[in-house]
């Protein structure tokens, strides 16, 4: 496409929905000779793609004949449709065995039923409570016996992202693609029927400020009822939404919406009905879209954001509406995502389109006016759409990327040699367990902070199975991340007590 002599480039869209079929029988039209060449590529590229599948595919067999020994529990579930996001909600039971909790995911559909917002409830086993064989012998096509749908809300547009409020368990915040977050009260919604014609479900609030599309980045903070997001706009808006949300106090629920004479639920298409609520701050410093943000966990009034100019961006609200810092070039590629540690405020994680995860120390961020990462994580064939700090240790992450994987990593490991993990020998460095379970792009996944080592990812299957998507939630064995001298002490109990059993046969 051009304008004004130039051209324009267009962005893939992470997690684009797939396309539609040819129809057969079209009529067949004289090709010019730059088009017949364009043909011969489109059919190199997809004889590569069929053999990056067939690799995908012996790697993926590979991986399910391992799943009894690196994993203590394992759910696969089938979605017709894809889900860009995950995330896990509030527990909500206990009992021996597993404990029942909410789960968050989406729909993107094609148009011929709504796109929705789904609330789930998940029964996740407790840790050595799940059979080697039930765990290696799940039904790929089928849904999960422990993912039950709660409750169906209608959005409106795509779901991109869900982010959950840690003060409020019955918040959610979602990005579409549209400039406008929009703010759900999952437990007074009500629960409603996806079928062609159904009109919107009607957001709890609307959190209105950007000047273009803000489809990804979106960050709750976990100090208190603030929301962050970036767009196309090439900023960063601020909101707090603290006057429209009683306080946990006034709600068994744990915190609902205060409506001010507007009705949650059903409404007609105007999302713009809902209540809404304008921004406390606008940041500009990006000079390109921008792709994800995050609070500093411990600091409403500090922030990051990265985007698609290559920059690594942290804000203080407290100084003004310009960057604290800026690093240039944090990668050689777009920025698309970024997390802040739980446990250590210095150490922020970036994934990129060059295929790697940069940890940078905030202390020390820039070397000669360039992004001087602390250590570079190279594990990934494909563009890193997810990284996240691990909630129960402070040196453990993940990321997820467009090659399928999940990979943990623990940056205490870098420059230490080990045998005990899900990975091989060549192993790049601080990489200790790798999850291969998913086909196609691993778009999202979230730790689960009640359930330490339980998590949830889901993939976007478009590409290597015409369509729709799976969601697992898995743990890995606790002899993998446990201490070396702590494991071979049980191994060793266990080995006597095999022997001694044999010997009184």
């Amino acid at each position: 496409m051009e304008s004004g002599g130039e051209e324009v480039v267009v962005k893939k869209k992470r997690g684009r929905k797939p396309k539609p079929k040819n129809e057969e029988g079209q009529q067949q039209q004289v090709k010019t000779p730059k088009e017949s060449k364009r043909s011969q590529q489109q059919h190199h590229q997809h004889q590569h793609q069929q053999h990056v599948n067939a690799n995908a595919e012996d790697k993926y067999n590979r991986w399910k004949a391992v799943v009894p020994v690196l994993y203590d529990w394992l759910s696969n579930h089938n979605l017709l449709w894809p889900s860009l996001s995950c995330r896990w909600g509030p527990q909500l039971e206990q009992s021996p065995h597993k404990n029942r909790q909410r789960l968050y995911l989406s729909e993107q559909t094609d148009g011929s039923v709504p796109n929705t917002l789904v609330i789930a409830t998940c029964d996740v086993v407790k840790p050595r409570v799940a059979a080697a064989d039930h765990i290696s012998q799940f039904n790929e096509e089928a849904r999960s016996p422990f993912v039950k749908k709660y409750k169906t809300i209608i959005h409106p547009g795509e779901v991109n992202r869900i982010r959950e409020m840690p003060q409020h368990s019955n918040i959610v915040a979602t990005h579409t693609d549209s400039p406008n977050v929009l703010i759900w009260d999952v437990e007074a919604q009500p629960n409603r029927h996806a079928v062609l014609g159904a009109t919107n479900s009607r957001p709890d609030l609307i959190l209105t400020g950007h000047q273009d599309n803000a489809e990804f980045a979106l960050a709750m903070c976990p100090t208190g009822p603030y929301v962050l997001s970036g767009g196309k706009d090439k900023s960063v808006v601020f909101w707090s939404i603290e006057d429209h949300i009683t306080s946990a106090a006034d709600s068994k629920s744990g915190g609902s919406i205060n409506k001010q004479n507007t009705k949650s639920g059903e409404g007609n298409d105007k999302s713009a009905d809902g209540p809404s609520v304008g921004p406390r701050g606008i940041y500009c410093g990006h000079d390109e879209t921008v792709e994800d943000v995050a609070f500093c966990p411990f600091n409403a009034q500090e922030f990051c954001s990265v985007g698609d100019d290559s920059c690594l961006i942290l804000w203080d609200a407290r100084a003004g509406s310009g960057p604290a810092v800026k690093v240039e070039k944090a990668h050689d590629a777009d920025l698309h995502c970024v997390d802040w540690n739980f446990h250590d405020v210095n150490l922020i994680l970036t994934g990129s389109a060059d295929n790697s995860v940069r940890m940078f120390d905030r202390r020390k961020l820039t070397s000669n006016g360039v992004g001087s990462a602390v250590h570079k994580f190279e594990g990934h064939s494909a563009a890193v759409l997810s990284v996240q700090w691990s909630p129960d240790k402070s040196s453990i992450f993940g990321s997820s990327a467009e090659d399928g994987l999940l990979n943990i990593w623990d940056y205490e490991k870098v420059g230490k040699t080990t045998e005990r993990s899900g990975t091989t020998a060549s192993s790049p460095a601080g990489l200790f367990f790798q999850h291969a379970g998913h086909r196609d792009k691993v778009v999202d996944f979230h730790w689960n902070s009640y359930d330490p080592w339980t998590m949830v990812s889901v993939s976007d299957d478009c590409d290597s199975n015409g369509g729709g998507g799976t969601l697992q939630i898995w743990r890995m064995s606790d002899l993998i991340y446990r201490p070396e001298e702590e494991v071979l002490s049980e191994l060793e109990k266990f080995k006597s007590h095999v022997l001694t059993c044999a010997a009184a046969k």
